[in-house]
């Protein structure tokens, strides 16, 4: 009886598993490509919210909304990245495949591992891949590796580089002549607080615009934080 299933028993179809492997790759694509929509379209947002900043010569606010798109340039960098693995490891698989057809037996693609490792490190794929590479090695593709390997790469973003030149470009690229008019102490955002006002009434309005700088940071950072994730 044994024998008998296991003449009825099909084996995988190499062609069927790449199509699957391949849609599943797709759909991560899709997420990435999505996620970058949303990212860009907050930039543009906070873009406006500079410039109001900057004509209220509100720089330490400026300067903290440039800084926020920085790190959110760098992100959509990466993402871009993770997109050009998924599509790379998509083009290795379907040779490791086709190879497979051809000489009859599948072998292991050091390339595919590679990819692998690498899109571990990003935190919205790890556990994708975690569960893709469960069935690349079952399938042979790759082989097991240790988990000690794969929490190597698995690293913070670790200690910010100066980013200051970059903010400074951001925030000349976006305010422009406003920015670039006021004092340097101004532009760098050393100072905390609007331009001193000589009436009373000018002065709490400066105090008001600084907490509404404030809030405005923590809004953004709220936002830039949701399409991240």
């Amino acid at each position: 009886m044994k024998r008998l299933m296991n003449m009825f028993k099909r084996k995988p179809d190499p062609k069927q598993k790449l199509r699957d492997w391949q849609r599943k790759l797709r759909q991560e694509c899709r997420k990435i490509e999505h996620q970058i929509r949303d990212i860009e379209r907050e930039e543009r947002k906070v873009k406006k919210d500079i410039k109001d900043s900057a004509k209220r010569n509100d720089m330490a606010t400026a300067k903290g909304l440039a800084r926020e798109i920085v790190s959110a340039r760098r992100i959509v960098k990466r993402l871009y990245e993770n997109k050009a693995h998924l599509n790379s490891m998509s083009m290795h698989l379907a040779e490791t495949v086709g190879t497979a057809i051809t000489v009859g037996n599948i072998s292991k693609s050091t390339e595919v591992m590679k990819l692998v490792i690498k899109l571990m490190k990003a935190p919205a794929l790890a556990a994708t891949m975690q569960e893709f590479s469960k069935e690349l090695t079952k399938a042979g593709v790759i082989g097991e590796f240790v988990s000690d390997a794969v929490d190597d790469t698995l690293d913070s973003e670790g200690i910010e580089e100066d980013i200051e030149e970059e903010v400074d470009k951001v925030l000349t690229a976006v305010a422009g002549e406003t920015a670039a008019k006021l004092p340097e102490a101004v532009r760098k955002g050393k100072m905390n607080a609007p331009a001193q006002k000589v009436k009373t009434s000018r002065e709490e309005e400066a105090i008001t615009e600084g907490v509404d700088g404030d809030e405005k940071l923590e809004e953004v950072r709220a936002r830039f934080a949701k399409v991240r994730s």
